[in-house]
């Protein structure tokens, strides 16, 4: 008898077994028909955010005085206390009074006026030295070398047609919850809330795509005297007001203030630190990170410019209808200007060959740190407002604001895979 079985027939077969055996040993390669996913967002009163608000100020402080001008800056905060430190190359007109001020002010934009944590009465301390000369060797341009990146480093973009914003629906609808509650906090729309809160959403997904919540949390900084009940029905408009029509959760599934009271928050109820919301800074976990954070950087550090360049790429190529789903990954070494390497994954929904894709994208934008920086205008006092509320996922300022959004490059890159 005759066992062989024909080469086609058999890679059929073969294949059929081994998807079946990767399903039941749960391989995270196949995808799955349905599935819960969660992402979380803080508010620009988390204490953490307070300290990104203020590192960001910093670098716009020192790139409204120059352009050039070298930033990495640290911010601790605690009760009543602020500490920044780091390194810096930039106008000798720019004092530790000067520093000191922004910092004050940009605790009393959020709205602390605590007395655990008050932008008047908290003591402020400066250690901010100059940067390594070591370091602006390898990333100043001089005579035949072009600018190089400040770091090594990966950094990773990801984009998604789940929203409009073409970001992960978890993470986008978090953010904006809490976005809303501070925007109405501001205007004094509503009244009682406090500036350090939290939400989490979570979607199910079948096929691939979010139908619903399964489940939201949202704690909130609140005055004193609110019930747990008073904050719940506070809060609930502003998650009905982002979810889709038919997508909130049940009554049991929605957690407001689950420890019943929040009324001490912010540095006063736990230190915070520049850079500790990396993934709440990204995608909610929904692509990967690098490990990066962007808050206190100027943009010759790839951490920041490199990641923001990534999601542009990735932002552009969904936008151009390439993809449903697109990963890049830039990798540097410090000193050198070229990228090391570009990837690009679309976790199978690409109309063209990915390494096409990473051949043009090559082609329709310098990834140098100086290319990266010309084309996105990025040595600009634009930081500030990135801090909180994601970095991605925002609409474009009149005033460059948040330029790595744009999906002006679509067509470039369609035109290159011809």
């Amino acid at each position: 008898m005759n066992f062989r079985i024909c080469g086609d027939r058999y890679e059929r077969i073969h294949g059929l077994f081994k998807s079946a055996t990767l399903r039941l040993k749960g391989d995270s390669s196949v995808p799955r028909d349905r599935f819960l996913f969660t992402s979380e967002s803080v508010s620009e009163g988390h204490p953490d955010k307070v300290c990104d608000r203020i590192s960001d100020a910093v670098v716009d402080t020192f790139l409204a005085a120059d352009p050039l001008s070298r930033v990495a800056c640290e911010t601790l905060t605690t009760t009543n206390r602020i500490v920044l430190a780091g390194e810096v190359r930039g106008p000798g007109s720019i004092t530790k009074e000067n520093l000191e001020a922004v910092a004050r002010r940009a605790v009393k934009d959020i709205g602390y006026e605590q007395e655990g944590f008050h932008w008047k009465n908290a003591e402020v301390s400066i250690h901010l030295h100059q940067q390594s000369a070591d370091i602006a060797q390898g990333v100043d341009a001089s005579g035949n070398k072009d600018e190089g990146a400040g770091d090594q480093g990966i950094m990773f973009g990801y984009a998604c047609t789940e929203t409009d914003a073409l970001m992960p629906a978890p993470i986008h609808f978090s953010h904006k919850i809490l976005r809303d509650m501070a925007q109405a906090r501001h205007s004094g729309a509503v009244k009682g809330f406090g500036p350090d809160s939290k939400s989490q959403v979570s979607l199910e997904y079948i096929k691939g795509k979010p139908v619903r919540a399964t489940s939201v949390v949202v704690s909130t900084q609140h005055d004193e005297g609110l019930s747990q009940e008073d904050i719940r029905e506070m809060v609930r408009p502003f998650v009905e007001g982002v979810l889709p029509v038919g997508w909130m959760c049940s009554e049991e599934e929605f957690y407001v203030n689950p420890t019943g009271k929040f009324v001490i928050g912010g540095p006063d109820g736990d230190a915070g630190l520049t850079g500790r919301k990396i993934i709440v800074d990204t995608y909610g976990g929904a692509a990967p990170h690098g490990g990066g954070a962007f808050s206190g950087k100027d943009p010759t550090k790839v951490d920041r410019s490199a990641a923001y360049a990534s999601r542009y790429l990735a932002k552009n190529v969904v936008a151009a209808g390439l993809a449903e789903k697109c990963t890049i990954q830039l990798a540097y070494a410090i000193g050198v200007s070229k990228p090391l390497s570009i990837y690009v994954d679309c976790a199978g929904t690409a109309t063209v060959g990915e390494d096409k894709i990473e051949a043009a994208l090559g082609e329709v934008m310098d990834l140098s740190p100086r290319g990266i920086r010309e084309h996105l205008n990025l040595s600009r006092p634009i930081y500030e407002r990135t801090a909180a509320y994601g970095h991605f996922g925002r609409t474009p300022d009149a005033d460059g604001g948040f330029s790595w959004e744009k999906t002006d490059i679509a067509e470039a890159i369609k035109s290159a895979l011809t």
